[in-house]
């Protein structure tokens, strides 16, 4: 038996699985270290038992060897033959699973100023996992990837035609775990797999997709992650000139602005008291509610502009985290949508069920799992080199 790996970096973790080698691999090991920095965590889950442990300073970089220092005993002599990395931003080069060579990360490095809060982090990890594992296949799976191909009205910015032929453009995101959703209703709802569908990937990172066919037709998040929806910490759509104001009138460093949008604004930023949705949906305070609020109705907002987009909506499905778990935002979404056809059980939706809805729309609570996309891939690309 051989193992894949599988590297999901973000900007203050690292989440990891392992594999065993498959067509359709099959989880063995999964875990994450988390609060990367002075006091990162490890958290593993292992088929007989569940291990914590405090890391003490510990980097991207050194995430991976603290990963590998307490994998490598449950391997038993097995070879790792294949390692995948979720990677944010695939520029316009990369629209497809692609082998991480010395080459193809230099031209990563040159997409960091589209990705500041991932890209960099990515990077350190490819590096590490070549150092830990010299020789072994690696392969970098885009989250821009599942949105190429979008059309020219759902690509461009209305700003001179240069800039667009120079790369600033609508990207799309969290292609990964919307993948993983379309392959899940391929294999549990082939009735509506096909059809026109709403899906609401919320979580700390939160976008929207509208998919037909399987293929992505429009995205909410753009030329960057910080587009579309308020997340946890980044303050989604805003008016360009409210930076024009930032800058000019406060006379704030681009450094400050990329700090206030991307680490304290979104629910954070609103609610000046947390960027988890789970204590603000049992904070008493007013800004909490406002912040709860505000979050919803920029969904449902979305959930109109999608259905347009498809002209007509046949599901709406709610995954990651705070649309798996959070039956008060599923419902704000959906109750004000019936002229849509969007209607829900309550008794459902607090039970999170994976199916809520009563109208003609599907409701659909679905969990992704963007390693398992990430470990077909290595599957895939490993079938191809033998």
């Amino acid at each position: 038996m051989s193992f894949y790996f599988t590297l999901n970096t973000g900007s203050s973790s690292v989440k990891f699985a392992l594999y065993k080698a498959a067509t359709e691999p099959e989880l063995f090991i999964s875990g994450i270290i988390e609060r990367l920095g002075p006091h990162a965590r490890l958290k593993m889950q292992t088929a007989s038992e569940q291990i914590v442990e405090d890391l003490g300073h510990v980097d991207h970089a050194g995430a991976v060897a603290s990963i590998f220092t307490r994998v490598e005993p449950h391997l038993k002599g097995k070879s790792v033959v294949g390692i995948g990395h979720r990677i944010v931003h695939g520029g316009n080069a990369f629209y497809k699973p692609t082998e991480l060579t010395s080459e193809v990360v230099q031209e990563l490095e040159q997409l960091i100023p589209l990705a500041p809060l991932h890209q960099p982090y990515s990077l350190a990890t490819i590096r590490a996992a070549k150092q830990v594992f010299p020789g072994v296949l690696q392969i970098g799976c885009f989250d821009t990837a599942f949105h190429a191909g979008h059309t020219f009205p759902n690509d461009a910015f209305a700003i001179p035609r240069h800039f667009y032929e120079e790369g600033v453009r609508r990207y799309g995101f969290h292609g990964l775990s919307f993948d993983y959703i379309c392959s899940e209703l391929r294999r549990e709802y082939p009735d509506i797999a096909n059809g026109r569908l709403v899906i609401a990937h919320l979580g700390n990172g939160a976008s929207m997709c509208a998919v037909e066919e399987g293929r992505s037709i429009n995205a909410s998040t753009s030329f960057s992650a910080v587009d579309g929806l308020p997340m946890g910490t980044r303050c989604g759509r805003l008016d360009p000139g409210v930076m024009l104001y930032l800058m000019q009138e406060k006379e704030l460093s681009p450094e400050e602005i990329e700090s206030i949008i991307y680490r304290r604004s979104g629910l954070l930023g609103l609610s000046e008291e947390s960027s988890d949705m789970r204590v603000l949906e049992h904070s008493e305070e007013l800004f909490a509610k406002q912040a709860i609020n505000y979050y919803s109705y920029q969904i449902r907002r979305e959930v109109g502009a999608m259905a347009a987009s498809l002209e007509g909506i046949d599901a709406l499905i709610f995954s990651a985290g705070v649309g798996e778990n959070s039956a008060r935002v599923r419902s704000n979404v959906c109750e004000p949508l019936e002229f849509l056809g969007i209607t829900i059980d309550q008794e459902k939706n607090m039970a999170n069920a994976p199916e809520i809805g009563t109208g003609r729309v599907r409701v659909l609570i679905i969990p992704t799992n963007e390693e398992q996309v990430i470990a077909r891939a290595v599957a895939a690309a490993c079938s191809k080199s033998q």
